[in-house]
């Protein structure tokens, strides 16, 4: 176990820079997740801890020691990868055992590692079996034990549970989070799910262009998020989205008026903007009522989706691209096509300014 720091850390290829002054600290035992969308660089930078690819520029430090131009055999870090990457002549046993064997260990050793490994993991009745005749759970489970066998001082994963199904996902991701648990492992992990992200992080690290956007718990980013690429990616359904004009705006709140909400007062401090400046308006679906139409304030109720327990309603903007959604709980009184009013709850209604940075939260109450 150990800590892990990223001083002003940079990758290119090339002419492409891809990672970009990025700075961050791994506390030891942290269970990390570097999130966002296919091109961010999250893959890559796990790839830079676990020097797959060489620096180009900046200070990699594993604990205390600085790691730039150790081999990846020297780092002490494990990998368990996207594909299984398993030797399909081997057993399970024998993938596990694998790499103690080529770093020389003692029969003895292999073996106490390989079968403590196995009892963590519950693999103990399949060390006799090929990849061939386990399930994907069953094989990631083999890959993960593959890479904890060693006792690295770091485990890195890059988007394991993406060639599962959604059912074994669920299942895997529980057995992540209990490993944690027990292991108390420092943990770091690629995913471009943000659900995993969610339920698996001690903290999230949202990248976006080979930059970190945010850092944060879970909780931290959904509730406080600091732009609005950041308010839009993390959270399922994602948060609705409407522009806004400022009405006007102190250090105590502000009034904006938005297309279907009419004037609006907020708790944001907005006394860094101009009067009439261009807006954006974010609010999560669960945060956003439905009420009887009320004039030219109203929504038309696209599609309605019965989830079981909860239900999203769907509604055509006034202005803006994406659909607006409502999230209740079932069962819902709201039909196809009908018209609807929609009413915010002001304490937690997000507002963005014309770089998408999140205006701060100065009081916890609606500005009267």
């Amino acid at each position: 176990m150990a800590s892990v720091t990223l001083e002003k850390l940079n990758k290119t290829f090339g002419h492409d820079h891809i990672i970009k002054d990025v700075d961050l600290q791994v506390g030891n035992g942290e269970f990390v997740v570097f999130v966002g969308p296919s091109g961010c660089g999250k893959s890559t930078l796990l790839r830079l801890i676990a020097g797959l690819e060489s620096i180009s520029d900046g200070e990699l430090k594993i604990g205390a020691d600085v790691v730039n131009d150790l081999p990846p055999r020297e780092r002490g870090v494990g990998m368990v990868f996207q594909s299984y990457a398993l030797y399909p002549h081997m057993t399970v046993y024998e993938n596990m055992a694998f790499g103690l064997k080529l770093a020389k260990m003692a029969k003895e050793t292999v073996d106490d590692r390989v079968m403590a490994t196995a009892r963590i993991l519950q693999l103990e009745e399949l060390l006799h079996r090929k990849p061939k005749e386990l399930s994907g759970g069953q094989r990631q489970r083999v890959a993960m034990g593959r890479a904890m066998a060693r006792e690295p001082r770091i485990l890195l994963f890059d988007e394991p549970l993406s060639n599962l199904d959604a059912s074994l996902r669920v299942q895997m991701r529980n057995e992540i989070a209990r490993l944690h648990h027990r292991l108390g492992s420092t943990m770091i992990y690629v995913t471009h799910d943000q659900v995993e992200a969610m339920t698996l992080a001690d903290k999230i690290v949202v990248l976006r262009d080979g930059r970190i956007e945010q850092v944060g718990s879970p909780q931290m980013l959904y509730q406080q998020p600091a732009t609005k690429f950041v308010a839009g990616f993390i959270g399922s359904p994602t948060m609705n989205f409407m522009p806004a004009e400022l009405l006007g705006g102190s250090e105590e709140g502000c009034r904006v008026r938005a297309p279907g909400l009419g004037e609006l007062a907020l708790p944001q401090d907005a006394s860094g903007e101009k009067k009439a400046a261009s807006l954006s308006l974010g609010v999560r679906p669960e945060h956003l009522r439905l009420a009887e139409a009320d004039g030219e304030n109203a929504f038309e109720i696209v599609n309605v989706e019965f989830l079981g327990n909860e239900v999203y309603v769907y509604l055509e903007p006034k202005a803006g691209d994406s659909l607006l959604i409502h999230r209740s709980e079932a069962p819902s009184r709201w039909k196809l096509g009908q018209r609807v009013a929609l009413v915010p709850d002001l304490e937690h209604v997000h507002l963005f300014n014309g770089q998408d940075e999140s205006l701060s939260l100065k009081t916890t109450q609606a500005v009267a």
